[in-house]
């Protein structure tokens, strides 16, 4: 076996697996969101969803040329930009009808998905690839993570204060986060591609 079929073996490895372990965080979060009443939670939810349908793209992306990889990214980055609009007008919605979110399964849910996007960043960083879809994955990873440490402190003020604005306070940056995400893979798409690259 080559050298660059051992590194597309362990990249699809590692994208079936941070795949099959989004996916989970999808219906997890997403129960618990409406469970708890939590714009956070939700906005994370659909952002681990997004993400698993973006590494499905990319795991199909190892081993084709680089027009395809580069239009896969590209996919990509659209989908976390839609998914940021939905989470503001979401966001929006809540901020109108007054929600009451539940603060204890905020945080605990933020800390079970924060260990599992550890988990994902780890592993896709142990490829040390300048794929464009590996990248786009490591953005994923390293934007839910730091979405989980927002829902944490988010859970803790919405017990202490007793108020939601917490919650959709991180709801809003959850969804700044993924535009910020989704407009750098599309810039990264861009730049390695050899006739639109500046």
């Amino acid at each position: 076996m080559s050298a660059t079929d051992a590194t597309e073996r362990g990249q699809r490895r590692t994208l079936l697996v941070v795949l099959v372990l989004n996916a989970l965080l999808f219906v997890g979060l997403g129960v618990g969101g409406l469970v708890a009443d939590s714009s956070a939670l939700l906005a994370n939810a659909v952002d681990n969803g997004s993400d698993a349908a973006v590494y499905l793209i990319s795991f199909l992306a190892v081993g084709r040329g680089g027009k395809w990889k580069r239009a896969a990214a590209r996919a990509s980055g659209v989908m976390l930009l839609v998914f940021a609009a939905g989470v503001l007008i979401d966001a929006g919605r809540r901020g109108l009808v007054r929600t009451e979110p539940v603060g204890w399964t905020m945080m605990g849910l933020a800390m079970v998905a924060a260990v599992v996007n550890l988990i994902c960043l780890e592993l896709i960083r142990r490829q040390r690839s300048d794929d464009v879809n590996m990248k786009a994955a490591e953005t994923f990873s390293f934007n839910d993570f730091a979405s989980n440490g927002g829902i944490l402190v988010a859970g803790g003020l919405v017990m202490v204060l007793g108020q939601a604005w917490p919650d959709l306070v991180v709801g809003v940056i959850v969804a700044l986060i993924a535009l910020k995400g989704g407009i750098d893979i599309l810039r990264d798409a861009r730049d390695s591609d050899p006739g639109g690259a500046s």
